[in-house]
């Protein structure tokens, strides 16, 4: 790879987690004031659950995509060398 090609890599890759950084973030700020308006003006009913189950889930493949299966993953790059090898063996 040449550097230019490492540069665009690393700042696709720090792109991709900073997205999910910022979206953690909204995650937790929006649903903590959702649980103080239910808590203190809006009846007795803990409606709040339901969009921290919803969007908790999306976070979560979020999550999952960018730091198991995208392209800021471990997992991708090791199984990504492996079939670099395999390939060389073959044509070998």
């Amino acid at each position: 790879m040449t550097p230019k090609d490492i540069d665009r890599l690393a700042r696709r890759r720090a792109g991709a987690k900073l997205g999910w950084y910022i979206h953690a973030t909204a995650f937790v700020v929006i649903n903590l004031a959702l649980f103080a308006i239910s808590h203190h003006g809006f009846g007795s009913r803990h409606w709040t659950v339901f969009p921290l189950l919803g969007w908790g889930l999306g976070l979560a493949l979020h999550g999952i995509a960018v730091f198991m299966c995208g392209p800021a993953s471990g997992l991708r790059e090791r199984m990504v060398q492996k079939e670099r090898e395999r390939l060389r063996r073959q044509v070998r």
